[in-house]
């Protein structure tokens, strides 16, 4: 039996995204055994995430800086904007290095059934960007759910007078997918965003 500290931990670590009981007891495990290569390192990184972490008051990223290291690079074409619902996603895309542009957190999606309404989101935060001049294009990147789209649509419409070009992500099959076991929604996008073969 492990200590009320250990268990305790154990039970934090297994609140992690991706991380159950048993793989919250291995990690425990392991940072127990690697305690001066692993956990003290560790901990020393938690603290000092901890006592700096902010949200950035231009896009809503989550860094240790404001603005944050994507807001302030000044090789970012600042032209392009590209609208997230959640940091996560943020991430996601900036790590693929396919985004030459800045980035806007929404913080979430529109949603009837959670309540999430227009102004529980950082839409209007994104709309003073976009009047503020400078913007060419936005790239409206919400996720392929119905509420990331009701959000995109959303979101179109209150662009939609502004002089810039509004896009999104392309939808349908993903690289190395067969039909035989895609969903039925993934293949109607597709067969909508069809083009010409060149």
């Amino acid at each position: 039996m492990a200590s009320t500290e250990i268990d305790a931990l154990t039970q934090a670590l297994a609140r992690l995204p991706g991380l159950g009981p048993r793989s919250a007891r291995r990690a425990v495990l392991h940072l127990m055994k690697k305690r001066e290569t692993a956990m003290v390192p560790l901990l020393r990184a938690l603290e000092r995430v901890n006592e700096r972490l902010t949200v950035c008051s231009i896009c809503g990223n989550v860094d240790t800086t404001d603005p944050c290291g994507i807001c302030a690079d000044p090789r970012r074409d600042t032209r392009l904007l590209c609208v997230v619902e959640e940091v996560s996603d943020l991430w996601a895309l900036d790590r693929s290095r396919l985004f030459p542009g800045r980035f806007h957190v929404l913080g979430g999606r529109l949603s009837a059934l959670e309540g999430v309404r227009p102004e529980d989101l950082g839409i209007d935060k994104l709309i003073s960007r976009v009047a503020g001049g400078g913007i060419d294009e936005v790239v409206l990147a919400m996720n392929a759910t119905l509420e990331g789209q009701t959000t995109a649509h959303y979101l179109a419409e209150r662009l939609e007078g502004f002089p810039i070009r509004l896009t999104q992500l392309a939808h349908g099959l993903p690289v190395g997918g067969e039909l035989d076991y895609l969903d039925e929604g993934t293949l109607a996008q597709a067969l909508r965003a069809r083009r010409p073969v060149s």
